[in-house]
């Protein structure tokens, strides 16, 4: 998916400017501007930053473009699951086009050397996960928790988080965030 393109379609068809997105956004020109160039690729809370400007969630920024079936489905095979992530970071969204999803569930993968970003994340909600591979670094307010297989967590979304694999193998994770903000 070419990240940058798709921003600028989005930003034009919405009528903004890259000055009145970077506005509305919180964020500078240039990082629009370096975002739709494809000169930079953005930290997952960076895009997310960028697109609460539109207002447009994850899942609708990267579902552009794709047919959504009108059908309630049960069972989502692997291949019918939304990739979305930038460079190292992957998520899959289960039950992607689920109507009045109240929260959304991923496999998450973090590689060796990748987190969200430097800016803390925090949002409405709540999140949970647990590690099914590898070991994943949480940062929740000013506590640094190292989790392993088998180890989870759950708390409030609205304390300010990050997450980071410092390590050198993948981490990978089945996560659950309310409400269905991917």
């Amino acid at each position: 998916m070419d990240i940058g393109a798709n921003l600028k379609a989005v930003r034009k068809m919405k009528g903004l400017s890259q000055r009145e997105l970077a506005k509305l956004a919180g964020v500078t020109n240039s990082t629009i501007s370096m975002i739709e160039k494809n000169s930079v690729s953005p930290s997952v809370s960076s895009l997310k930053k960028v697109l609460s400007g539109i207002p447009m969630s994850l899942v609708e920024f990267f579902s552009i473009g794709e047919s959504m079936t009108a059908e309630q489905k049960v069972v989502y095979r692997s291949n019918e699951l939304l990739d979305f992530g930038t460079g190292p970071l992957e998520f899959k969204l289960i039950g992607r086009d689920y109507p009045n999803r109240s929260m959304s569930v991923m496999y998450e993968t973090y590689h060796p050397g990748t987190d969200t970003g430097e800016d803390m994340l925090h949002h409405e909600g709540e999140e949970a996960a647990m590690v099914i591979e590898g070991r994943l670094e949480l940062t929740v307010e000013d506590e640094v928790f190292i989790l392993e297989i088998g180890d989870s967590y759950y708390f409030n979304s609205e304390q300010p988080h990050r997450f980071r694999n410092p390590f050198d193998t993948p981490c990978r994770l089945i996560s659950a965030t309310t409400p269905a903000n991917f």
